[in-house]
């Protein structure tokens, strides 16, 4: 595909080869006000892909080189996420500056994007994730307005759509069992989520990342049904 070169000085060395992708929202104003931070050197940010509104793609640093994009991060137990990933940037002015729909034509390309870069590396659905995955207690990009079933759809990433919700809700301060086992379905799908057997307020973040990809049209932190039932089928999905 078709890039605008747009070089960042922001990277450094990997030491293993990319096996995952995280998806962020630029959270800026503007395309080119975001373009211009993640190619500063003194912004120390960046990321290898920014997808304007338009569709159009910038290059900003090397895939085999190790952007920093992702911050204090954790998937699957691991923490050197910006070693291990390729990121994108997709332009939207996010939740501080009026969050709003991403366009067909910029999603177009993110699909064409993750298309190409699957022919170079062996990334699996289940490490196609968003920043507020990776990283629940800083960041809630790209967002529950980010189009996650229509790139599933297309072949990049997981999507489920249950049968059935059952249980209960579990909400914060709750104990026992069914709170352990939600914890433990969260760690095994790749959250930072330690089983104890406490809904803390940590479980109830990485629950509002979850629902921001999973349940969208619900994101309030309470594991319903249906939240427990997307979890379950999502762990069939990726096994």
């Amino acid at each position: 595909m078709k890039f605008i070169e747009a070089a960042s000085p922001n990277f450094n060395e990997r030491l293993v080869p990319p096996d995952l992708v995280v998806l962020h929202y630029t959270g800026m104003p503007t395309g080119p006000e975001a373009l211009e931070r993640l190619c500063a050197a003194d912004s120390k940010v960046s990321s290898h892909y920014m997808v304007e509104e338009d569709g159009r793609v910038f290059r900003l640093v090397p895939e085999a080189r190790r952007a920093w994009h992702a911050g204090l991060s954790s998937w699957k137990g691991e923490t050197d996420i910006n070693g291990r990933s390729i990121g994108i940037e997709i332009v939207n002015p996010g939740h501080e500056f009026g969050y709003r729909p991403f366009p067909d034509a910029q999603i177009a390309s993110v699909i064409e994007l993750l298309a190409d870069i699957r022919t170079r590396w062996d990334i699996e659905d289940g490490r196609i994730v968003g920043h507020s995955d990776v990283a629940p207690e800083r960041k809630e990009d790209p967002g529950e307005l980010f189009p996650w079933k229509r790139l599933a759809q297309a072949g990049h990433g997981l999507w489920v759509e249950p049968d059935a919700a059952p249980g209960q809700a579990l909400g914060e301060g709750e104990e026992g069992a069914g709170v352990f086992a939600l914890q433990a379905g969260f760690t095994r799908l790749g959250y930072d989520c330690a089983p104890s057997g406490r809904f803390d307020a940590h479980t109830a973040t990485v629950v509002r990342a979850f629902q921001r990809h999973w349940r969208q049209e619900k994101v309030d932190g309470i594991a319903d049904g249906m939240t427990r039932a997307r979890l379950i089928a999502l762990l069939r999905a990726a096994a």
